[in-house]
């Protein structure tokens, strides 16, 4: 089994499409798993979160005979942002009701806001018939912002240090590092973009994010020489600069933007991701037909990229 890997469990931007036109690459919005050095790391908690749960649910069963010989499900959840496309998933993720599951969540709100306390607002106490504080598993949810690092050691509890710190501590070899950077291109409170390196493999996630004339210059210096590139690529440029319903503005990113983000970054590979709900599977198999000589691929659910 690889030692970095990445697999697509939701790839839908917007909201979620259930329709027999949209099965190629699903509709499920924003998550994706990613097993690094023996930990479990959720890349935002769409409704692909789902499907991801009830495999866990069922892996935690066949762990042992009796609840006390099941091996508990342990992960990290980073949140990109807190629109409903990308925290839905949440409460329909079935591990979470079990007292023995741990779940360190972490994310970034405005600056007066806790994380908690956005979360139990927008999906739980109004929304939902549990509160967050009847969720029977161990939850650690911390904010985060551009001075810290997460860091995932063998052994230990995820932990936060600064950056300062990080780089005048002890570091270990199978270290899983976390860092982050909020880009303002996307209403209404702007995005976290988040890079997890391990071993001198890095994967950078950037979704919901939209470029910048020239390239974005704060990514092209975060993501550079990555190995996988995750990029927003939610419009064609044909929708994007439409004369009628332009989509400037919307915090979102072309196939072009993404590709010359992968160029100036130095990107050993690239994928299309947080595709339009509108956009079918005859619609993305034309998009990747256009661009089936870049050294780029379109996100699908279920796709699984070894990075180490």
């Amino acid at each position: 089994m690889s030692e970095f890997s990445v697999k697509f469990r939701g790839v839908r931007g917007s909201y979620p499409v259930a329709n027999k036109d949209f099965l190629e690459y699903g509709g499920n919005t924003s998550c994706v798993e990613v097993n690094v050095g023996g930990h479990l790391i959720i890349l935002d908690a769409g409704t692909g979160l789902i499907e991801l749960g009830n495999e866990l649910m069922t892996k935690y069963i066949q762990s042992g005979e009796t609840i006390t010989d099941r091996k508990p499900v342990e992960a990290t959840i980073l949140i990109s942002h807190i629109h409903q496309d990308h925290i839905i998933g949440i409460p329909f993720f079935k591990p979470m009701h079990l007292a023995s599951t741990k779940l360190n969540i972490f994310g970034g709100v405005a600056q007066d806001e806790k994380l908690e306390t956005e979360l139990s607002r927008l999906l739980f106490t109004k929304t939902f018939p549990l509160d967050l504080g009847d969720i029977a598993a161990e939850l650690n949810i911390k904010d985060l912002n551009e001075t810290n690092y997460i860091i995932l050691r063998k052994g230990e509890e995820p932990f936060i240090t600064r950056v300062y710190d990080f780089y005048s501590s002890e570091r270990h070899e199978d270290d899983v590092v976390i860092s982050s950077y909020k880009s303002f291109a996307h209403p209404q409170n702007g995005v976290y973009v988040y890079k997890i390196t391990y071993k001198g493999k890095s994967l950078v996630y950037a979704s919901d994010k939209e470029s910048y004339s020239g390239g974005d210059k704060k990514l092209i210096k975060f993501a550079r020489n990555c190995n996988l590139l995750i990029h927003d690529s939610q419009y064609t440029t044909e929708d994007y600069l439409s004369l009628y319903t332009p989509k400037q503005g919307f915090g979102h990113s072309t196939y072009e933007m993404a590709l010359e983000a992968k160029k100036q970054i130095n990107a050993e590979k690239l994928v299309f991701f947080h595709f339009d709900p509108a956009y079918d599977d005859k619609k993305l198999d034309e998009l990747n037909k256009s661009y089936s000589r870049e050294d780029a691929v379109m996100a699908k659910e279920g796709l699984e990229i070894d990075i180490l």
